[in-house]
């Protein structure tokens, strides 16, 4: 069965669920009888094309390596130029949005608007974004069901590794009453690497060489990054709807060699831990240094990896470790969003 597909954004992430599709296509259709049609990419700084019976992803692969833009995608009968993101939504015969540009993760756009725009045309939408799901999850989640389309958005916290599938789907029937986890690579590396022997300048200094933090790095190092994943915890997993500024937010920026040579006198280790536990107020929640034993199921965790502890009443602690961040990881959670939107097609 044919899935049109419409991409917002050709970048890290677009490219990689793209490469994805081009080197599975034969597969995927032979296991789950879907055929990806990518029919139109729109790209702020590319450019768009868009053709209705698709587009060639090895030539939009191609032109992109070559020349960073979609002007040089050969030109044959039907094909359309110059559409905007939210002419694409509209105006393409595409039946999922793929949402991956750049977007503000304070203000969540330009994705939120993409995404009512979308549902407002009766189309999926799959996201790897932070923000729309962090800030206006009940309003997009609502509006997705009144038009009975399916949003998938489970690369937002741990990109492909399956944080958010395993607890609504394998853990089904628990009461998850406290999730624990470490959410930011770059930060998690910087620990590995002070407890090593670096200071937290050389720490950052080499996450921002080997490519983990941006030139500035305040949104992984200040506990941003975690805070926003914590909140879409809340409100996909426990059906809590808190605010980013309820969230207690300490980062690593303050740890000094000394903190970490106490930890290792206590037999513990400093990870940045985001936390979530239901309470007989409601729910606390907290992104901050904590000094954890070593037998601790996160304590392990070291370098750039991602990991998700849960907490159930009937199954007890559970933890999931893997990647929560890369180019094929990434285009994996869109991969797996969309295969479960055509599972429920058939």
């Amino acid at each position: 069965m044919e899935h049109r597909v419409a991409l917002l954004g050709f970048g890290v992430v677009g490219q990689g669920f793209a490469e994805i599709v081009l080197n599975k296509k034969q597969q995927l259709e032979n296991e789950y009888g879907l055929n990806i049609s990518i029919v139109a990419v729109s790209d702020l700084m590319k450019g768009s094309v868009y053709h209705p019976e698709g587009l060639s992803v090895e030539d939009l692969l191609k032109v992109i390596k070559e020349t960073g833009s979609f002007d040089a995608y050969p030109d044959y009968p039907g094909l359309i130029r110059g559409l905007d993101s939210f002419e694409t939504i509209a105006n393409t015969n595409a039946e999922t949005i793929v949402e991956v540009t750049f977007t503000d993760v304070q203000t969540g756009q330009p994705a939120i608007d993409h995404c009512k725009h979308a549902f407002n045309h009766g189309k999926n939408v799959i996201m790897s974004n932070k923000g729309p799901v962090a800030l206006a999850f009940q309003e997009l989640n609502t509006l997705a069901q009144q038009n009975k389309v399916r949003w998938g958005y489970e690369g937002s916290v741990m990109s492909g590794t399956p944080a958010l599938r395993m607890a609504t789907t394998s853990l089904a029937g628990n009461d998850i009453t406290e999730i624990q986890g470490i959410f930011n690579g770059t930060t998690n590396y910087m620990l590995t690497r002070m407890e090593e022997g670096l200071s937290y300048e050389e720490a950052l200094k080499e996450a921002q060489q080997l490519g983990y933090a941006e030139a500035n790095p305040t949104n992984d190092v200040e506990g941003y990054d975690a805070l926003y994943k914590i909140v879409i915890l809340s409100n996909v997993l426990l059906n809590y709807p808190i605010k980013m500024d309820a969230v207690e937010r300490v980062g690593i920026s303050r740890l000094t060699n000394k903190d970490i040579e106490q930890a290792k006198n206590e037999g513990k280790r400093w990870k940045l831990i985001a936390r979530l536990m239901k309470t007989s107020d409601g729910i606390s929640a907290s992104v901050k240094p904590e000094m954890i034993a070593l037998n601790h199921p996160l304590a392990s965790i070291n370098g750039a990896t991602n990991a998700i502890s849960y907490h159930c009443d009937l199954l007890g602690p559970v933890t999931l470790i893997g990647a929560g961040a890369g180019k094929s990881e990434t285009g994996f959670s869109i991969l797996i969003d969309l295969i479960n939107i055509h599972r429920r097609q058939l």
